[in-house]
This record gives C-alpha cells, sequence and structure tokens, in this order.
C-alpha cells in the first residue's frame, strides 16, 4: 500500500472507524555487532497500546516522531521490541542492543536498543520478529520514497457493523482489498488448503502405518513364540498371566519406540531447519514444540496398547495342543 499512514489518517477519520494503523514487514538482518547476521521479520507498526502486549520491560513510550509529517527528518527513537525467539537466538534482554537494516551494511550502521519483549507479532506471522517504528523501518529498509507498507488493520467503534463498513469501504477505496478478520481468514485458509489438507494426510498415513507396523511386529513376536506360550499354558499358567506379559512386551516397545523418536527430532529438526535457512535465508522455519512431543510420545503408547491387544487376541486363540506336536 502506497502512501499508508496519509491513507490511515483518512481511515481513522471515519465515523464508524476507531483507530487505521499501518504495518510493514520486511526481511531485515539483525546481528549483535559481533556475531553473523540472522535475516528475520521486521515489523513496522505500533509498539504500545492495547494491541500489543509486552511480557518484559516497557513499549514505546513516543509516537512515530521520525515520520514528521512524512519529511522522514525527525529524529529517531532507535528503540525495538524484540519477540522471545529473537531474544533467545541472540542471548539478548531488555537493555541490551541489536543491529538492524535492510542490508548488513545498513545493519551495521543502526543500532536499536531492546526497550521490551513482546509475543504479539511472533505469534501472528510465526516467526521471530524485531518491531520498531514504521518509518524507522522504512529508513533502514529504504522504504521512505514510497511511504508504503504491507497492509492497515482497522479498528471499528462499539456497535458499528463490519460487514456494511467494509461495503462502504470497498466503494470508496476500489483499488483496495477490503476485509473482515472473518473473510481474512477464510482466504488464509483457501490458499493453504492443499497444505492443510497435504499435512493432514501425511499425520493420518503416518498413524495407520505406525499402527500396522506395530500390530505386524507383536503379532510376529507372538507367532515365533508360539510354542513357548503353549508350553506355557500346558504347564498351568494361566491365559491372563500370558496376555499380561505380550502386552507389557508391547508397551516396553511402544516406550522405547516413542523415546527414540522424540530424541530424533531435535537434531532433525535442526537438519531441516539448516536446509530451510539455506533454500529460503530464513531462521526458525521448522520449529518443535514440546507439547506435541508429548502427544507423539503417547500416540506411541496408544499404538502399544492396540498392537498389545491384537496380539493377545491372537495367543488366546492358540491351540496349546497343535503347538506342541507342531
Amino acid at each position: 500500500i502506497l502512501h499508508a499512514p496519509p491513507l490511515a489518517a483518512a481511515l481513522s477519520r471515519r465515523e464508524s472507524v476507531a483507530t487505521a494503523v499501518p504495518l510493514s514487514f520486511q526481511t531485515v538482518y539483525v546481528g549483535t555487532g559481533d556475531s553473523a547476521y540472522r535475516t528475520l521479520v521486521g515489523v513496522g507498526g505500533p509498539g504500545r497500546g492495547g494491541s500489543v502486549k509486552v511480557a518484559e520491560g516497557r513499549a514505546f513510550n513516543r509516537s512515530d516522531v521520525h515520520y514528521a509529517g512524512g519529511s522522514y527528518d525527525g529524529p529517531m527513537t532507535r528503540e525495538i521490541l524484540v519477540g522471545r525467539r529473537t531474544a533467545d537466538a541472540f542471548n539478548v534482554s531488555v537493555g541490551d542492543t541489536l543491529h538492524v537494516g535492510g542490508t548488513i551494511a545498513s545493519a551495521r550502521r543502526n543500532e536499536f536498543r531492546i526497550v521490551g519483549v513482546t509475543p504479539t507479532y511472533s505469534r501472528f506471522l510465526g516467526m521471530p520478529t524485531v518491531v520498531m517504528h514504521l518509518s524507522e523501518l522504512q529508513e533502514i529498509t529504504g522504504a521512505t520514497g514510497t511511504d508504503s507498507a504491507s497492509l492497515v488493520t482497522i479498528s471499528l467503534v462499539d456497535g458499528a457493523d463490519p460487514q456494511a463498513v467494509d461495503r462502504r469501504l470497498e466503494q470508496a477505496y476500489p483499488e483496495y482489498q477490503v476485509r473482515t478478520n472473518r473473510e481474512q481468514l477464510r482466504s488464509t485458509l483457501e490458499r493453504q488448503a492443499v497444505v492443510l489438507a497435504s499435512g493432514a494426510s501425511l499425520v493420518g498415513l503416518a498413524i495407520v502405518a505406525g499402527v500396522a507396523l506395530t500390530v505386524n511386529l507383536m503379532l510376529g513376536i507372538v507367532y515365533q513364540q508360539r510354542r513357548e506360550f503353549a508350553a506355557l499354558r500346558a504347564s498351568g499358567l494361566s491365559a491372563w498371566t500370558l496376555i499380561g506379559v505380550v502386552t507389557v512386551q508391547a508397551l516396553l516397545l511402544g516406550a522405547i519406540g516413542g523415546a527414540l523418536g522424540v530424541a530424533l527430532t531435535w537434531p532433525l529438526s535442526d537438519g531441516l531447519d539448516y536446509l530451510a535457512r539455506t533454500l529460503v535465508g530464513f531462521d526458525d522455519i521448522v520449529r518443535v514444540s514440546r507439547p506435541l512431543l508429548l502427544g507423539g510420545f503417547g500416540m506411541a503408547i496408544a499404538m502399544s496398547v492396540v498392537a498389545g491387544a491384537t496380539a493377545a487376541w491372537r495367543l488366546a486363540r492358540l491351540d496349546v495342543l497343535e503347538q506342541l506336536a507342531s
């Protein structure tokens, strides 16, 4: 969106609009000055107000004074907010500094002080972020000439009808796409439908294949030890005891396999992240979620229970005399 701040100001003067805020998302180089620079997402937008949650430190205490009505000759605050993943990646906290720029050369010249840690934009984008005033992001990325932003977010006054405002804005600004939150969510899901369907198919296939392989393994164990199990039955050992033995075997195999899968997830995810960084230049694209790992381990245990129950059913159907005579 070209000349986004004047557009946002015009939108803010409308009766049904409470606020209109331009936001910009740019790839920036970030480093501590004495380490290698990494590409992250630079967010130009508000760093204070109810829409921005600050977990540590403080929000911006000044407005975007560098914009200076569009002349871009006001003083730069040189303050930034960082996401938690950014702070952890560079081992920095409130009060430390980072170098940020649209190029490595620009980053070396522009040092910013961290005033707070916010999860707001990192959650929205799903990536590590640094947040600064819009005009300062435009300055370090060379976008001051077009006065551009990625989008303008609009908050309505209480009682306003989003659909009605949407229609009026579309008529007033036919050159732009105007979407409500619901329409934006629907559009995002439609664009990502193939990816989501592919991911769901892979997860389903992995679960089915895992259950099938585990059941096959346990049936193989019962088949290989069928004479031993038959001998134990003939010696007076109860069927429930044998079923318990098979179930414990299945649970042990499931626990070992689940633990091995969890342990291998970390190095494999690091390898995939390195490959993604090499191909597209962004870090932390592949992330490992602890709840997801716990869910995977629980799935391994559940698969072993299914396999154990199937093997126990097969064991209960063994003909003792037939197996001993074979």
